[in-house]
């Protein structure tokens, strides 16, 4: 970071900004931002000094419209309504000594719209250039179609060195494109603008301009009302636009070429740390996960991956590895104490018969068995291998009601929208009136364990455990009810194996796409591996999975608001930068 300071300090910006630039080079947008703010400095006069030698941008503007009259009277220019004059509140802000104010169309020799036509890619002899060809502004000349056109339709669209292109509709509104070298025929389409300056500018300069934020202000100000949002060419042809010297001009393209050279190099080196510490975050958590590593305090993610939560993105890894860690019996100790998983299987199994021969559960297909070579990972000696649907009393769907059965009354019902990472969400629940029988069928309880059936790819399968509720509760018919034998334990240590990325893809690997949504049903669920933990290790996964999770909320919540400092910061340094004279 030294050597990037000492840089910006030779390329001659403002203290404020560089006594700052460690913070604010932190916000998400920073390099961007810097981009910006080197534009509005070069077009406010505060980039490059002034000389009182330079001749002043009255006389340039004088020198233009004399160019321009010549043009006409020797009628290679239409003649032009005089610009209307710039009023003071017109004005953005003072411009320096010597400098001018002046509309576009005052230093243009032509603002006009492109040609109407059909683009063909089997033409090649004229190239039409369209919105979309431009991108980052570079053309591909190769890729661009032709058109079919008139000879003398070419003479008044063809572009030449020197135009500059402007987006005039959609998404790319005011994109600005500055045509150099062409090496093949070529005219502009209709939803361009051309702008042929006039040869006295510096047309890098009014290039530079045109991507300044004292462009996008005018442009967002003569954009608005209506639908899509669009520029015309009146409203482009009265944009007020500085004007320097023209020896200041060719000085401040100049410098703005320097130091976005030098964004060039922060950015390049920005995107390589950011590799290279993906890399590391992504190694250092492969290597959480394969190892027996135990974390006998949440501290130990703190002080053991210290660099490894600089992003959003870090903090979901963490998470993952986490769970990951969970379900692979490599989170907490196992206890020579507990009773096995194998003994706790026995125990299920016997309580599924008896729950059978009493009539209270129905009988069970027989599930698959899973042999040692065909598990998907290791797990803990003191642990098991088995199915989900060996660990189930029942399997629900909910409740089918159209959705114009909702009421202002009735039984809170569960949709699919109310699961949400791993919880769930009692927010714009809806009520449904139901008989005492649906009650019964349909009825949610402590210890149940709700699924997504039907969804998109990503989200069907999220899952979460019922809490405790003192009214009654039912579920809708997108959802499956799964009902453990073992309900102390079990329904939270599935919500934690749910939410890995292993599960994840098991679950998106079963899912049928139908009618534009993807689905899972009871046999599938019942049939999905399970690595099953002695009961008491399940309590204490759970309690450490719940206090790593709480770290990385905190965790996210110390990332959120250093961000927005530093966003603050930035924009403060910019503000205070921007007003200094």
């Amino acid at each position: 970071m030294p050597s990037v300071i000492r840089h910006l300090h030779s390329a001659g910006l403002p203290p404020i900004l560089l006594a700052h630039f460690a913070r604010i080079a932190e916000a998400p947008d920073a390099i961007p931002r810097l981009r910006q703010f080197i534009l509005d400095l070069a077009v406010r006069g505060k980039l490059v000094s002034q000389d009182l030698r330079d001749e002043p941008a009255a006389e340039l503007l004088t020198r233009i419209q004399a160019h321009k009259k010549r043009l006409i009277e020797q009628g290679s220019l239409r003649k032009q309504a005089p610009p209307a004059p710039l009023a003071s509140e017109e004005l953005p802000f003072e411009a320096p000594h010597g400098w001018a104010w002046a509309r576009l169309t005052a230093v243009s020799n032509k603002i006009h719209y492109g040609y109407t036509a059909s683009a063909n890619a089997s033409i090649k002899n004229v190239r039409l250039l369209r919105i979309t060809d431009i991108q980052d502004n570079k053309v591909d000349w190769d890729s661009v179609p032709g058109c079919d056109i008139s000879p003398d339709d070419v003479h008044q669209y063809k572009l030449t060195a020197g135009d500059i292109l402007i987006a005039r509709t959609g998404g790319t509104i005011g994109k600005t494109f500055l045509v150099k070298l062409i090496p093949v025929t070529a005219v502009f389409a209709s939803y361009l603008i051309r702008v042929q300056p006039a040869p006295d500018l510096n047309i890098a300069f009014l290039k530079l301009f045109l991507e300044s934020p004292v462009y996008w202000k005018q442009l967002q100000d003569g954009s608005r009302g209506g639908g899509q949002p669009n520029v015309n060419g009146q409203t482009l042809g009265r944009m007020a636009v500085t004007l320097p010297p023209l020896a200041e001009q060719h000085r401040i393209v100049a410098k703005v070429d320097e130091l976005m050279a030098l964004c060039d190099r922060l950015e390049a080196a920005q995107a390589d740390r950011e590799t290279r510490r993906t890399r590391l975050v992504a190694a250092t958590h492969a290597s959480l996960s394969d190892s027996a590593l135990r974390a006998p305090h949440p501290a130990f993610f703190i002080s053991a991956l210290p660099s490894l939560t600089a992003r959003p993105a870090d903090i979901q890894q963490l998470r993952q590895t986490i769970l990951n860690l969970a379900v692979r019996g490599k989170l907490v100790p196992q206890d020579p104490a507990d009773e096995p998983a194998s003994d706790l299987l026995q125990r299920i199994q016997a309580q599924k018969q008896r729950l059978i021969q009493e009539g209270k559960m129905p009988k069970q297909k027989t599930l698959r068995t899973l042999v040692q070579e065909n598990t998907p990972y290791r797990i803990p000696s003191s642990w098991q291998w088995t199915v989900l649907g060996a660990l189930v009393r029942t399997m629900t769907n909910g409740i089918y009601k159209p959705a114009g059965f909702y009421a202002d009354g009735g039984v809170e019902c569960l949709r699919m929208y109310n699961i949400k990472d791993g919880r769930i969400n009692f927010d714009n629940t809806k009520r449904i009136r139901i008989t005492k029988e649906e009650q019964e069928t349909y009825g949610l309880a402590k210890g149940d364990f709700l699924v997504n059936r039907v969804n998109s790819k990503e989200l069907v399968g999220k899952a979460a455990p019922i809490p405790p509720r003192n009214e009654p509760l039912i579920f809708e018919s997108k959802n499956i009810r799964v009902r453990f034998v073992e309900a102390e334990g079990l329904p939270h240590y599935s919500n934690i194996l749910f939410q890995t990325l292993f599960y994840r893809a098991i679950i998106e690997g079963h899912a049928k796409q139908a009618c534009g949504q993807a689905t899972v049903n009871q046999p599938q669920l019942a049939e999905m591996p399970f690595p099953l933990p002695p009961l008491a290790e399940q309590h204490r996964i759970v309690a450490k999975v719940d206090e790593l999770m709480a770290l990385c909320d905190r965790l996210e919540a110390q990332l959120t608001t250093t961000q927005t400092k530093s966003r603050r910061l930035l924009e403060s340094t910019l503000h205070q930068a921007l007003a200094t004279p």
